[in-house]
């Protein structure tokens, strides 16, 4: 599937973002909501500090262009961005959204190639984090179809720092997007999921229901 080498690339940039992002950085004066050009919006919770991810956008760009495996996948590197970049607290939780626009990269995805787009986001994330007991979910917002999944987690070389780490991706008709949080406490989590997320122009609703997680009784 041709989503498989993006989406290895978008979880590789994913856990490159996290692991990098500074300790202190000038914070923007935009609004807590922001509004991307592929067709959704996300509030930040109005405590959290946005940061400005220009000066580590560069550096992991670099470094996945060299682990790049092929053309394709150099061209994902190229045309991923950064929507948003967000901290909170000491030991700091941190937010990154990062999103791939199909007109940038050539190529185009559907709600199908969903499960394996996101599971390999998720998976490009062990390139910097230690990771155990995943759990996977999937839901609806609106008309879209998400993919989660929630684990245990810390930087490589730091048992010491105890993280939830979560990544929930979606496809709009424009482009992939992925959110993807390394969570300090249960509360910082929980702020996160309820903040409200508007795609694609549908009614605003928390980015993660609280009946994510729960098992479907079987049909």
């Amino acid at each position: 599937m041709r989503g498989a080498s993006i989406a290895c690339v978008f979880g590789l940039n994913l856990a490159l973002l996290a692991a990098q992002t500074p300790a202190s950085s000038n914070a923007q004066t935009a609004s807590q909501t922001q509004t991307s050009d592929l067709g959704f919006t996300y509030t930040v919770p109005t405590d959290w500090q946005i940061l400005t991810a220009a000066s580590t956008l560069s550096g992991v760009k670099d470094q996945a262009q060299q682990n790049a495996a092929s053309d394709e996948e150099k061209k994902g590197v190229s045309c991923v961005q950064v929507a948003l970049t967000a901290r909170h607290g000491d030991p700091a939780s941190v937010l990154v959204i990062v999103q791939l626009p199909f007109d940038c990269f050539g190529q185009s995805m559907s709600a199908k190639d969903l499960p394996g787009f996101a599971q390999g986001a998720s998976e490009g994330v062990k390139q910097s984090l230690d990771l155990s007991s995943p759990s996977n979910a999937s839901y609806k917002l609106g008309s879209h179809s998400m993919w989660i999944q929630r684990s245990k987690g810390s930087p490589k070389g730091h048992p010491e720092s105890a993280y939830t780490v979560e990544t929930a991706c979606t496809v709009l008709k424009k482009g992939a997007v992925c959110w993807m949080t390394m969570a300090a406490s249960d509360d910082a989590l929980k702020a996160l999921e309820s903040s409200p997320v508007e795609l694609e122009g549908e009614k605003p609703t928390a980015l993660v229901p609280e009946t994510a997680f729960e098992k479907k009784p079987a049909l």
